[in-house]
């Protein structure tokens, strides 16, 4: 499965030293000598230490104390340096001025990999760092945004982007863009079944990988608000017959969350070589990593982990009294409105769902890259982890109760959101607006989603697709560019 995505404040994309000041290499791109640029520019030497601690220090002199309380620095630069050491050795490619508090850097790493850093400050003399988000780039990106647009303009556009992407048999799926809770895009292409010829529509339900962890997190959000559970709770608390006796007694709750737990993935040769008719519950999928030693001393690191997660849906289990699955269907799903959206079983007959078509199997370059069903890949149901399937109009019902506080709290919205842990008698009250975005993506061979949403311009991208990644994720940053250049 592909990343959890937060395109928050900061998010869940060796040391190398890339950045220098700018007038010590003519070739980097110079940062404004001001005090933003200057906080910008001691992100960079920090980030590109590759230490945590570094950027510890960075988010402790940068945040104003009040956030600092609601965001860890050292939480925070511990998903960094997981960003960090995903891109390997990376170079500043660009900087946009926005205005003097918003500012964005473009970064590329050592495989090719693009990303957008976007820091917002805070008025006032200090200058505090109000949120600094990380976004996929394209190389588009580099030479400058497109021209600006009419709503209509980027619509008929992107159809021609999608269209061509089909025509080379890089995408097949579904694709609906809302603005302001306003649906002004909604399309699908390709074929649900090739072999009895039904093609996508609009509603079919599509695999979608890690996009279930967000269920999850909101899960444990709910729990936290009935007071069943604690962020700082040990597994073992819980799940007192944890088989690692050193994960039950250390890793907490808020440690599964945000991937710093040492607990590692289920996907593997025991995964592999394990008939995937038989995982068919949640708890299924902890012999493939429960019994495992940590990967590192619990919150020292972070690490991508889909038994993190396998974990969390237990604890919600043990907790709720419910089976995960039924849980998140009662408590999220159908508050939500999402009547297309569960866990469906692979080998049970369900109307209107996409079969996965994948290029990635061992003998695909010899026949030419065909794409064969993705059945020995997946298991027949999901986990907390993710497998589960939704819609694109279901996904956009999910943003919108999201966002208008019916799953969750105002604070514990906010949670989702930014990132920013509850205080008590703190935080946004009902009724006020929300704040923050989110980004999340999944995938696996035959299967890949993307959804994107951001409360301050109000526009969301859902992207779903039957293919290998990056099919949707790949739309989702065309949709991006081309929505972002929209003009009244």
């Amino acid at each position: 499965m592909l990343h959890l995505l937060a395109k928050i404040v900061l998010c869940s994309w060796f040391s190398f030293p890339f950045w220098q000041p700018a007038q010590t290499r003519e070739a980097t791109p110079a940062l404004p000598d001001t005090p933003a640029g200057r906080r910008v520019e001691a992100f960079l030497a920090a980030f590109s230490s590759g230490d945590a601690s570094q950027l510890e220090r960075f988010f402790v002199a940068s945040t104003n104390p009040q956030s600092a309380a609601t965001r860890p620095p050292a939480q925070r630069a511990l998903r960094l340096q997981g960003v960090r050491q995903e891109l390997g050795s990376v170079k500043l490619r660009k900087v946009e001025m926005q205005s003097p508090d918003a500012i964005t850097v473009f970064v590329e790493g050592g495989r090719g990999q693009l990303l957008a850093v976007g820091f917002r400050f805070e008025p006032g003399p200090e200058r505090w760092l109000g949120s600094l988000t990380i976004d996929e780039a394209t190389p588009e990106d580099l030479a400058g945004p497109p021209p600006p647009m009419k709503e209509e303009e980027a619509l008929a556009a992107l159809d021609r982007a999608i269209t061509q992407a089909v025509v080379a048999d890089e995408f097949s799926g579904a694709v609906l863009i809302a603005r302001r809770g306003k649906t002004v895009f909604l399309k699908a292409w390709g074929m649900a079944s090739k072999e009895f010829d039904v093609p996508n529509l609009s509603d079919t339900k599509f695999n979608l990988g890690s996009i279930n962890k967000i269920f999850t997190r909101i899960a444990v959000g709910q729990l936290v608000e009935k007071r069943k559970l604690s962020l700082d709770d040990t597994i073992g608390k819980h799940l007192p017959d944890y088989p690692n006796r050193e994960a039950a007694e250390k890793v907490t709750v808020r440690q599964l969350l945000e991937m710093q737990s040492g607990i590692g993935d289920f996907f593997g040769p025991r995964f592999d070589a394990t008939p995937k008719d038989r995982f068919r519950q949640n708890a299924d999928f902890l012999p493939m990593f429960a019994g495992e030693p940590l990967a590192f001393p619990p919150g020292t690191q972070r690490q991508y982990s889909n038994g993190s997660y396998v974990v969390l849906g237990e604890i919600i289990a043990r907790v709720s009294g419910q089976d995960y699955h039924d849980y998140v269907r009662d408590h999220i799903f159908m508050p939500a409105g999402m009547k297309d959206t569960d866990s469906y079983e692979a080998d049970v007959p369900v109307t209107n769902l996409a079969e996965g078509y994948t290029r990635n199997w061992d003998d695909a370059e010899r026949t030419g890259g065909a794409r064969r069903k993705n059945i020995y890949t997946r298991p027949a149901r999901g986990s907390a982890a993710g497998g589960g399937y939704s819609t694109v109009p279901d996904l956009l019902r999910f943003t919108e109760a999201l966002v208008g506080d019916k799953l969750l709290s105002p604070q514990q919205t906010d949670w989702i959101l930014t990132g920013a842990e509850p205080q008590r008698d703190r935080g946004r009250r009902a009724g006020a607006p929300a704040g923050g975005g989110l980004g999340i993506a999944g995938g696996a061979p035959g299967i890949n989603a993307a959804l994107e949403f951001d409360v301050a311009t109000g526009d969301t991208i859902i992207v779903m697709s039957n293919y290998d990644p990056p099919a949707a994720m790949e739309i989702a940053k065309k949709a991006r560019r081309i929505i972002g250049a929209v003009r009244k």
